[in-house]
C-alpha cells in the first residue's frame, strides 16, 4: 500500500488522498460509510484510470481510512464538506463521481452543489437519506430514547463491527435529505444495484430512480449480486458506466 498525501480542509479535518494525473473528466470514487479508500472497487477503478490515461481521485472522509478524527464525531454533512474540498482542492474541470452506498448519497450532495462541474455521475447500492430511512424509521421506541439519553446507539453489521449511530448523525442527516425536495441531474447517470444486496434494497434504487430528473437516467439491477459489488462482473459493470457517463 502507497502512502497518500494529505489535504488540510478549511474546516481543520486531514484528508488522505490519491490523485493519479490524466486526461478527461477526473472521476472520484467515493466510499461507504466506515469503508475507505482501499477497497476493491476504488482500487480496481485507478486501476483502469491509469491503464487509461485518465485522471481519478480516492481519498477518505474524516474519522475514515488514514485521515484525520474519529468515525463517531463524524456526520453526512462533515463528509459531504470533505468531499467538496478534496475536489474543489485536487481537480479542475469536469469530474465524475462514482459513489458506493452513502458515497451515492454524497456524489448526489455533490450534484446538488456544483452540477456544473459534473460530466456524469454512477452510484452503486447508493444509500440516499438513509440515516432517516434506514436508521430512524426503523429504531425501536427503546433505540430512540437511547439515542437521545445517551447521544448513540449501536446497530449490527453485516460487514463490520457495529455501527456507532449518533444523534448528531441522525440530525445533520436531516439537513442533507435529498429525496423529500426535487432533484435535478442534468448530466448522465448510471444506477447500479445488486438484488441480494442486505444493506440497500433495491426499492431505494428504484426511488430515486423515479424522484430524479435528469436527460438519460439508467438503472441496472444485478440478479444476486451483494452489497459490495466486488467481483469480476460487477467491477466490469462499474468500469462500463463510468465509461458510459463520460466518453
Amino acid at each position: 500500500m502507497t502512502q497518500p498525501n494529505f489535504l488540510t480542509t478549511p474546516q481543520g479535518r486531514r484528508i488522505a488522498y490519491h490523485l493519479t494525473e490524466g486526461d478527461g473528466p477526473c472521476v472520484v470514487f467515493l466510499g461507504g460509510l466506515k469503508s475507505d479508500m482501499e477497497g476493491t472497487k476504488a482500487l480496481h477503478l485507478e486501476a483502469w484510470a491509469k491503464a487509461s490515461g485518465r485522471q481519478f481521485l480516492r481519498f477518505d472522509y474524516s474519522g475514515h481510512g488514514q485521515s484525520s478524527g474519529r468515525f463517531e464525531d463524524g456526520a453526512i454533512g462533515d463528509w459531504a464538506e470533505d468531499s467538496f474540498e478534496a475536489i474543489h482542492a485536487l481537480t479542475s474541470g469536469p469530474i465524475v463521481p462514482v459513489g458506493s452506498s452513502m458515497g451515492g448519497w454524497q456524489a448526489l450532495l455533490l450534484a446538488r452543489r456544483i452540477p456544473e462541474r459534473i460530466a456524469g455521475l454512477v452510484t452503486i447500492a447508493a444509500a440516499p437519506d438513509f440515516t432517516e430511512d434506514g436508521y430512524w424509521a426503523q429504531f425501536t421506541p427503546a433505540q430512540k430514547k437511547a439515542l437521545d439519553e445517551h447521544g448513540f446507539v449501536e446497530l449490527p453489521s453485516d460487514y463490520m463491527e457495529p455501527y456507532i449511530v449518533t444523534r448528531r448523525m441522525i440530525e445533520d442527516g436531516r439537513r442533507h435529505l435529498i429525496l423529500r425536495s426535487p432533484l435535478a441531474l442534468p448530466f448522465p447517470v448510471r444506477l447500479l444495484q445488486g438484488t441480494s444486496d442486505t444493506a440497500v434494497s433495491s426499492q431505494t434504487a428504484l426511488r430515486l430512480l423515479g424522484h430524479a430528473t435528469s436527460p438519460d437516467m439508467r438503472l441496472l439491477l444485478v440478479k444476486d449480486a451483494d452489497h459490495r459489488f466486488s467481483d469480476g462482473p460487477c467491477l466490469g459493470l462499474i468500469e462500463a458506466a463510468v465509461k458510459e457517463v463520460s466518453p
